[in-house]
């Protein structure tokens, strides 16, 4: 298990993370469905690399179960499994343990 700090960037995360929160993450821990997550995105439409992101895993892909379903707490925001499809385990970075600093405002 290694530690790491994540600053959250964007929407997608709402209510839960806002823009600017630090995180603390774990790495090298087995992905847990319920628990938000570091992921890697698959690439956009035209290729492009996406940054990592911060998503909660919502259970096993019933179709792969070697993957994992993706979602954002901000329904209004943010790309999920149902705009890029189920993430390999090896996209699955980190668990995020707890927020550990909020800017004030």
């Amino acid at each position: 298990m290694r530690p790491a700090l994540v600053r959250v960037r964007g929407r997608s995360m709402l209510p839960t993370y806002r823009e600017g929160d630090v995180l603390l993450v774990l790495r090298g821990l087995r992905p847990r469905a319920g628990r938000a997550h570091v992921v890697r995105l698959p690439p956009d439409a035209a290729g492009r690399p996406r940054p990592l992101a911060v998503k909660r895993l919502t259970g096993r892909d019933p179709d792969a179960p070697e993957r994992w379903w993706v979602d954002s707490d901000n329904p209004a925001e943010g790309v999920t499994s149902f705009d890029v499809g189920s993430l390999a385990e090896a996209d699955v970075l980190a668990v995020v343990a707890g927020l550990v600093w909020r800017p004030l405002g």
